[in-house]
């Protein structure tokens, strides 16, 4: 016979009424808490149950916030789930708390480094990638075709060259190119390509009769004069941008064959300059790393994403960029963010963004309460404000130092806490921040997910040791020691910081291992035509 499992709870804070359960398998109807309270219900692991008496209309308190009220009287030792609660109203924007939080600045945290690649325009890469840049989707299956022909021919000739990879997106035509929002996809597609693990090698395949035409993509002046170092191939606009275009349609392309010879004899020239580059050693500040979880459960905000944000402070001591995202997943908590912004004006800056998002989910005719999944529900998170309050400690203590819309580059002198505005979904978070120059990318889950960028390497951190055990293979730090009393947030933190300087060196995650990356996926919310 096994012996009984103790039964183990976390109360988020003394104020809260509910706590979650940390058994692997739940805890069954009987089960006696070390409060005293029996449960009247078989509770699931990482769902809540009541500690008192909550009568219908009560407010229940997670993270000592409102997460919902009581939608019918709920005994203690009860199974406190959705369908128990009514969500509470969004904050109003108005009369919001701004930059009134001063906290103490977090001391310098010196002499770490780690060994990347110096780009002409001063930003860092933690790898060494040849990106090929499109236009339009039309010629996304000619690039694809031509990547996998560089990767057998021509790559093995470059070993310091890490990848080539395809830039391929849903964008181009068929779209309302000049309506206002349009902006955002156009400057996404621009600034990824100016990513910094890209080595300023910019190459582009356009077909030729697209409304993104490669000027209006890469305007003059869009690529830093230091960086132009592709040989025009067509017209004087393309000329003018300092852009190596590839057009498909151009008449010196005689069949399918011949536009393959023309991308791989224009990769070539790329891969000779990268392929000259060396790693050396480089400050950690030189690290901009995008913050993000998926797949969340109730130990998100309990393990995996309060690790990052113990991490993210030491990043911002260390001078780096860390910039954390997704609008509807901080929504719920944005008196807490507009309270901790270093100026009036950052604070301003997030307010407009999630009013701006506002509006864009009413012409949608939804809200916020559609972020949740089956999975966030099913893994303990009961509506999108106990997922915001544990997705919002991902940004750590440190003051926001300044806010970006979607598809925006940081400036080089923008450091510390960045909020980069993007929808939640993994797939436009994760491009948008790339857009943003995100280096270096970490990613929390709880229910798991084999979520990975070809264009970035890619931590991944389980929330749950029994999803680590699971996934060994696909998830590079298990934060659910912490919540196994193993190992303490500051640990994990620490723990994740050296991993960051390790794979911002060249060390491989599990994603690079298995070669798992997802598509880009842009943000358009502009009419299409």
């Amino acid at each position: 016979m096994t012996a009984p499992k103790t039964p183990l709870t976390i109360q988020m804070h003394e104020a809260d009424n509910v706590a979650i359960v940390v058994n692997e398998g739940g805890l069954p109807e009987g089960t006696v808490l070390a409060s005293g309270v029996v449960l009247k219900d078989l509770v699931p692991q990482g769902h809540k149950v009541a500690l008192v008496d909550l009568p219908a209309n009560a407010t229940v308190l997670r993270y000592n916030v409102p997460i919902g009220y009581a939608a019918q009287d709920i005994a203690a030792g009860s199974w406190v789930h959705e369908r128990l609660l009514r969500m509470p109203p969004a904050r109003a924007l108005e009369g919001l708390p701004i930059a009134t939080v001063k906290a103490a600045p977090l001391p310098p945290l010196e002499g770490h480094t780690f060994q990347g690649y110096r780009n002409a325009d001063g930003s860092v890469g933690t790898r060494n990638i040849l990106a090929i840049t499109q236009t339009v989707q039309c010629v996304a299956g000619v690039v694809d075709f031509a990547v996998e022909r560089i990767k057998a021919e021509l790559l093995p000739k470059y070993p310091n060259v890490d990848d080539v990879v395809a830039l391929s997106h849903t964008y181009g035509c068929g779209v309302a190119i000049d309506a206002p929002d349009a902006v955002i996809p156009i400057r996404t597609v621009r600034n990824i390509s100016l990513n910094p693990n890209f080595g300023g090698e910019v190459m582009v395949v356009s077909l030729g009769c697209e409304k993104l035409q490669p000027e209006r993509l890469m305007p003059p002046g869009a690529i830093p004069i230091a960086d132009r170092r592709g040989e025009p191939t067509v017209g004087d606009a393309a000329a003018d941008s300092g852009l190596d275009v590839v057009c498909l349609q151009d008449v010196q392309h005689v069949g399918f064959m011949s536009m393959i010879d023309s991308v791989m004899r224009q990769a070539q020239a790329h891969l000779e300059r990268l392929n000259a580059r060396r790693r050396e050693t480089v400050p950690a500040s030189e690290l901009v790393v995008g913050v993000q979880c998926g797949g969340s459960d109730a130990f998100s905000g309990v393990t995996a994403n309060p690790a990052v944000g113990f991490c993210a402070d030491l990043l911002v001591r260390a001078g780096a960029t860390v910039m954390f995202s997704e609008n509807t997943e901080v929504r719920d908590g944005i008196a807490q963010l507009t309270a901790r912004a270093g100026t009036p004006e950052v604070a301003e800056a997030m307010i407009r963004e999630m009013a701006w998002y506002d509006a864009y989910l009413r012409r949608g005719s939804v809200d916020r309460s559609a972020n949740t999944t089956p999975g966030n529900k099913k893994g303990g998170l009961s509506n999108i404000v106990e997922k915001a309050m544990g997705s919002i400690v991902k940004s750590g203590s440190a003051a926001i130092s300044g806010v970006l819309s979607p598809g925006e580059k940081l400036a080089r002198d923008q450091r510390g806490l960045i909020y980069a505005a993007t929808p939640a979904s993994d797939f436009i978070c994760g491009t948008l921040q790339l857009a943003a120059g995100m280096n270096l990318h970490v990613f929390t889950t709880g229910r798991g997910t084999p979520y990975g960028l070809a264009e970035c390497p890619v931590i991944k951190v389980a929330t749950r040791s029994d999803l680590a055990r699971r996934w060994h293979d696909l998830m590079d730090i298990n934060a659910g020691q912490i919540a196994d009393g193993e190992k303490s947030i500051a640990e994990t933190g620490w723990e994740m910081f050296r991993l960051m300087l390790d794979v911002a060196s060249g060390r491989k995650t599990w994603a690079e291992q298995h070669g798992l990356h997802n598509a880009l996926v842009l943000f358009n919310p502009a009419p299409v035509t």
